[in-house]
């Protein structure tokens, strides 16, 4: 079932085009990545699905329903966890539920459960300063999920993690995405993290010949096949490869 879906997106802020034609959609259950150079208009791809930017022209369908220029419609985890520093743990992740009118003890005792679930059980009385980098994440995500638990918009949540530590929080992430089916619009500058997590990919840039005032278009659909089989090991197959020379070429095209 289309779960999301993006019509005829175009945008532009006086005279630059940022967006033309974006049509794009994501299916109950997917991961699917926009993969692009920066200034591409990714982010403001995202502004726009949230409902924080009303496009020029083009429609937001939330389960065929028009979403357009409406937050709140779905949850949108940017780059920095912004996770606020004087609040435990336990309070962050729940301001979700408190935002909806939820008393505090009964927004605790909601969201108690999930933390075992999303590795994060001892932290409830913690505070984002006593977290590594990937708890933080793992908190931020969570937060995420409680605010809605439809469609998900992340922005490079990982970029900020050290080597290591990205590669323990992608193979996490799959766990994870595979018990509560989060579907997931994500947006990355990394082809290895696209094709690791990525049910599909979007290409989102300048087509060849195309001038920069033209406005970022989609310019090729990648679908991966046995993602069930994905592992950290992927990596290191003709098959990896073989998708990943596929973009480069792809991304290749964009001047």
């Amino acid at each position: 079932m289309t779960l999301l879906r993006t019509e005829q997106i175009s945008v532009s802020f006086g005279q630059q085009k940022i967006l033309e034609n974006i049509s794009i959609r994501l299916q109950q259950g997917e991961i699917v990545s926009l993969l692009g150079v920066s200034g591409a208009g990714k982010t403001t791809l995202f502004n726009v699905v949230s409902g924080l930017l009303i496009p020029d022209s083009g429609k937001v369908y939330l389960k065929d329903r028009d979403v357009t220029g409406k937050a709140g419609q779905v949850s949108y985890m940017l780059q920095k966890d912004l996770l606020l520093p004087y609040k435990t743990v336990i309070d962050n992740v729940s301001m979700p539920l408190r935002i909806r009118g939820m008393k505090k003890r009964e927004a605790r005792a909601r969201v108690q459960p999930y933390f075992q679930e999303f590795g994060l059980e001892g932290t409830e009385k913690k505070y984002p300063g006593q977290l590594s980098g990937g708890m933080k994440q793992r908190a931020a995500l969570l937060r995420t999920y409680l605010f809605s638990d439809e469609v998900a918009l992340l922005d490079e949540p990982f970029s900020a993690l050290d080597t290591i530590t990205k590669s323990a929080m992608h193979k996490w992430y799959l766990d994870i995405m595979e018990q509560i089916k989060l579907s997931t619009l994500l947006i990355t500058h990394d082809i290895d993290e696209a094709l690791l997590l990525s049910d599909r990919i979007y290409i989102l840039g300048l087509p060849k010949g195309a001038s920069p005032g033209d406005g970022g278009q989609i310019t090729q659909e990648i679908r991966l096949d046995n993602k069930s089989e994905r592992s950290p090991e992927f990596l290191l197959t003709d098959q990896f490869l073989t998708y990943k020379r596929r973009i480069i070429e792809a991304i290749g095209g964009i001047s």
